[in-house]
């Protein structure tokens, strides 16, 4: 799950990171309100769920006012990668002397945190990787032990000389490696990390997303969720609880079971398709759940087929091919449905459908091919 900056700046400032005062509105003129209450120079930020927000005018420093009321009025409604932005964070302009960057991800090679630091900030790290990849510091911490004090001095002295700077630079990583932690973080920036002409590191920027499976531990952090920001087919999968992720295919996959779904996209793949989706329905045997499958599904403009790869098990076939006829009742589909449906109350599954003018097959191969073929013609 994604958090806005002003949300993942208040986690940071909740472990001792010493972020600049904020706070968000979506109205121009309240704006205007809280800019006053901070002096001469503030920066107006689009609240969004993308990158890239400064090269899309997302971010504006304004110097009175009127300029205030401007930049929020233009960013407010704006859409960034295909976001809207709602609300626009406004906080106080920094003096800066030194920009960098600090990180923190999990890798997947070696199930560990990573933590990246570079002396070059507030540009994209993908950026710095691709031009100077030796300029980017990278440390992986044993989970078993965390991260040793000599292991973030290590990593201040890459980012600064001065010795003041490398002292705060050390509490920062210490303390953002506890953020990340204790909020079950999957990744972490600070971009960028400043230093100012009067000596101070502080987090001008943040942004972090958080493991889905840890938000159960974190109802307060659940809270951030930001239901206008994410896909409605997201939602929608969520609430019913599926396990639903949009790939950039044509073929839209409904399977039961993680393993079966995996197997399913390989072996469109391997017959010259692309999955539209990874949506696994799970094993409850609920005809609602195949529902909403579809209407999710359908919501993609992409998806020229729908397959249907269903092995019974605790999921039933008929209660899946309930669904697949309540849905076209409820629906207009104009993709073909190929449906392949095997194990338990297969045969009333396939009755269930022969009664609504479908079929199925019952071979993995020859469904997948089926459905692939759809596309290619």
């Amino acid at each position: 799950m994604d958090i806005h900056e002003y949300q993942a700046k208040e986690i940071l400032r909740n472990n001792g990171i010493p972020v600049p005062p904020g706070r968000v509105t979506g109205n121009p003129n309240q704006a205007v309100d809280i800019a006053n209450e901070y002096g001469d120079k503030v920066v107006v930020k689009a609240q969004v769920h993308s990158g890239g927000r400064g090269k899309a005018g997302g971010v504006k420093l304004a110097k009175n006012s009127e300029e205030v009321f401007q930049a929020a009025t233009d960013i407010i409604g704006m859409t960034i990668s295909g976001h809207r932005v709602n609300e626009v964070l406004i906080t106080p302009a920094e003096d800066i002397d030194t920009e960098a960057y600090l990180g923190i991800l999990i890798d997947r090679k070696t199930q560990s945190p990573v933590i990246m630091v570079c002396s070059e900030g507030g540009v994209d790290i993908e950026e710095v990787a691709q031009r100077n990849p030796n300029s980017i510091r990278k440390l992986r911490i044993d989970p078993r032990y965390g991260l040793f004090r000599h292991q973030a001095y290590g990593l201040a002295r890459a980012l600064y000389r001065d010795q003041d700077l490398v002292k705060q630079a050390v509490a920062i990583i210490e303390n953002l490696y506890q953020a990340f932690i204790d909020s079950g973080a999957s990744m972490v920036e600070i971009n960028p990390l400043i230093s100012t002409p009067t000596g101070c590191v502080k987090a001008i920027d943040a942004k972090m997303s958080i493991d889905n499976n840890e938000l159960i531990k974190h109802p307060e952090i659940q809270n951030y969720r930001d239901i206008q920001a994410e896909p409605r087919a997201e939602t929608m999968a969520r609430e019913s609880g599926l396990s639903y992720v949009k790939l950039d295919g044509n073929v839209g996959c409904c399977v039961n079971g993680a393993g079966l779904a995996m197997a399913t996209m390989d072996l469109v793949k391997y017959y010259g398709g692309e999955p539209a989706n990874f949506l696994d329905i799970g094993g409850s045997s609920n005809p609602q759940k195949v529902v909403t499958a579809l209407k999710i599904i359908t919501s993609d403009p992409n998806v020229e087929v729908i397959l249907f790869n269903i092995f019974g098990g605790i999921t039933r076939c008929d209660d899946v091919a309930r669904g697949i006829v309540e849905a076209l009742k409820e629906i207009e589909i104009d993709s073909p449905i190929i449906i392949r449906l095997t194990g338990t109350n297969d045969e009333k599954g396939l009755e269930i459908l022969s009664a609504a003018g479908m079929s199925a097959f019952t071979s993995m191969d020859d469904v997948v091919k089926k459905a692939v073929s759809k596309t290619l013609q």
